[in-house]
């Protein structure tokens, strides 16, 4: 399976901001953004001007690294975004935001969405009661995510859960915090998600 297997810092320089992508590391003065906030490489401090489709091609790039899709993932959910009902941009972010990494993210589980696609990836959790080993997979309204019996044990889980206890839960997501288990409740919409993404300019883009 392709990955990225870069410094992630640098994807954080490259568009300006936090992305959150190390977990705690980016919430201290050792995040790169902090320490060394210009683009990366040979040019990085040099300020040049962006062009339209520039902002656009940025746009995409972030919502990618955000949730950690890779090129010829995202496309195939922007065709799938195209062909629901609504408004495009936001049903990307719909699907892109009920990816199960993210959700384990979203309900506390991990300190980043890959420290969650690990997790997942290990088969920590199922999904109405059978083991999904698959971070890309899709969660539905009246589908219920689960931490496996056998993993409520584990010391790392178990210390990222109590010091994620402040975290709430975006209210898609019904989440039992005593049992560590969510139910699906509604399918995610713009005003359910917080990142600064401006998915009027993804589509833009490949409207081209």
């Amino acid at each position: 399976m392709a990955r990225y297997t870069d410094a992630v810092c640098r994807l954080c320089r490259r568009e300006g901001q936090k992305l959150f992508l190390k977990g705690d590391r980016c919430y201290t003065d050792k995040c790169a953004v902090v320490r060394r906030s210009y683009a990366p490489g040979q040019h990085g401090q040099r300020r040049a001007k962006v062009s339209e489709y520039g902002n656009q091609l940025r746009e995409k790039q972030k919502a990618k690294r955000y949730y950690g899709v890779l090129e010829r993932q995202f496309e195939g959910y922007f065709e799938l975004a195209s062909k629901r009902k609504g408004q495009t941009g936001e049903n990307l972010l719909s699907i892109l935001e009920s990816r199960l990494d993210n959700v384990v993210y979203r309900l506390g589980f991990a300190m980043s969405r890959a420290e969650a696609r690990q997790l997942v990836r290990h088969g920590h959790f199922t999904v109405n009661g059978r083991k999904v080993n698959i971070p890309s997979y899709l969660v539905k309204p009246g589908e219920v995510i689960t931490l496996k019996e056998s993993s409520k044990s584990l010391e790392k889980i178990k210390s990222v859960v109590e010091a994620n206890s402040f975290r709430q839960p975006p209210k898609w997501l019904d989440y039992d915090r005593d049992n560590l288990v969510a139910k699906v409740v509604a399918l995610p919409t713009k005003e359910d998600i917080d990142l600064p993404i401006q998915e009027h300019l993804i589509v833009e883009l490949y409207s081209k």
